[in-house]
Parts: structure tokens; C-alpha cells; sequence
């Protein structure tokens, strides 16, 4: 497994963990009378285009471009409508997952959205970034055995870190705590943020531990 490679990532994920951090912090610094509950459909859009801002540096520095020939504006721009294309269908279908689930239909449908918003920044967007709008690419990344290098790799825990974080954050929902923090969607975007910096932490950590057997994997 080659260790620049590792390296790389490495550099990409401390990047995302601080873009994380610092859209947790920036609310309460924003905004002079700051609220939990009534402000995080704030924190929401802050921490969802953070995440998707800093997905975007990953692929523009750190990620090393497969080919070698210089892509043509067109092919650019059909490649960029269709990762928007596929990212508002994430956010969709992540909607109507999160309905199916237990959510609210009709009330807080802004909330619930936004929530599907944050999800498909820290799955699909990333998706996005490093294998582009290219469908089969996922299903053979996501799928048993399918991952071939370290940015595969981090895919996959990110991706199933952040969702696992979701569900379960949703667990002190029903209780009678009657916290701040326990309004629809706030603890499963807090446990969703948690899973998906936890990933990020974990993922290096654990190619890196893994690398010859990944490696011997890959020829």
C-alpha cells in the first residue's frame, strides 16, 4: 500500500475533523443570543456546507487525479451537473429513509430535510469527490471486497460510521428527559456529526494497522 497515498488522506481527514469542530463552534460565536433549540436549523446549514466545502478541497489537493489527460470544459461541466444531480437525489432518498424510520411527515419537514442534507454531506459528497458521479464505481467500492485503495477504504467507514451515528442518536428521542437537545433533529445530527468524525479518526487508523494485509488484497 503505498504510504504517500496514506499520507494524503490523513492530511484530508484532520482537515475535515477541524472543518467539523469549526462549524460546532461557530453558532454559538455568530450569533449573540444562541440557542440550542433555536438555532439549529443554523448549525445544520453551517456544518453541512463545512463538510461539503472541505470534501471539495480534498479532491481539488490532496486526491491525485487518475488520468493523466486534461478534461475538457464540457466533459467538466456535464461531470459537475450530474454530481449535483446526484447529490439533491441523496438528498431525497435520504429524506424518505429517515420518514420511513420514524420521522415526521408533514411537521418539520425543513428540519427533517436539512437533516438529509447533512447525511448526504458526509456520505455522498464524498462519494462525489473521490469517485465522481460514476454509479457502478460505488457499487463496487460499497460492495463485499470491492475496495481497492486507502480512499476506498475511508469511504466505507465514513460512510457507515456516519449512518450507524444517525440511528443512533435517535435513541433519546422518546425519552422523557425533556432536554434541549432531545427536539427532532438534534440528536441524531449530533450523533450522525459524532459517527462521521469518529470515521474519520478511525479510518487511517485502521488501513494503516491493516496495510499489508490490504495490500497483499490489491495485487
Amino acid at each position: 500500500m503505498d504510504e504517500t497515498e496514506l499520507r494524503r488522506l490523513s492530511t484530508g481527514h484532520v482537515f475535515c475533523v477541524l472543518a467539523v469542530v469549526l462549524s460546532l463552534c461557530l453558532p454559538p460565536l455568530l450569533l449573540d443570543n444562541f440557542s440550542l433549540l433555536g438555532t439549529h436549523l443554523t448549525w445544520l446549514c453551517i456544518c453541512s456546507g463545512f463538510v461539503a466545502v472541505f470534501n471539495i478541497i480534498l479532491l481539488l489537493v490532496l486526491k491525485p487525479n487518475p488520468s493523466s489527460k486534461r478534461s475538457s470544459f464540457a466533459n467538466k461541466a456535464s461531470k459537475f451537473l450530474r454530481s449535483c444531480i446526484y447529490f439533491l437525489i441523496s438528498c431525497v432518498l435520504f429524506h424518505g429513509i429517515i420518514v420511513l424510520y420514524g420521522a415526521p411527515l408533514v411537521e418539520s419537514v425543513v428540519e427533517t430535510f436539512l437533516f438529509a442534507v447533512l447525511l448526504s454531506c458526509y456520505t455522498t459528497s464524498r462519494c462525489l469527490c473521490i469517485l465522481g458521479p460514476n454509479f457502478h464505481t460505488w457499487i463496487r467500492v460499497f460492495s463485499k471486497d470491492g475496495a481497492m485503495s486507502v480512499w476506498d477504504h475511508s469511504l466505507q467507514i465514513t460512510t457507515l460510521c456516519s449512518v450507524v451515528g444517525a440511528w443512533l442518536g435517535a435513541f433519546p428521542l422518546p425519552l422523557d428527559w425533556e432536554r434541549p437537545w432531545q427536539v427532532w433533529p438534534i440528536s441524531c445530527s449530533l450523533g450522525a456529526t459524532l459517527g462521521y468524525v469518529a470515521g474519520l479518526l478511525i479510518a487511517p487508523t485502521w488501513i494503516y494497522w491493516n496495510r499489508k494485509r490490504l495490500t497483499y488484497k490489491s495485487r
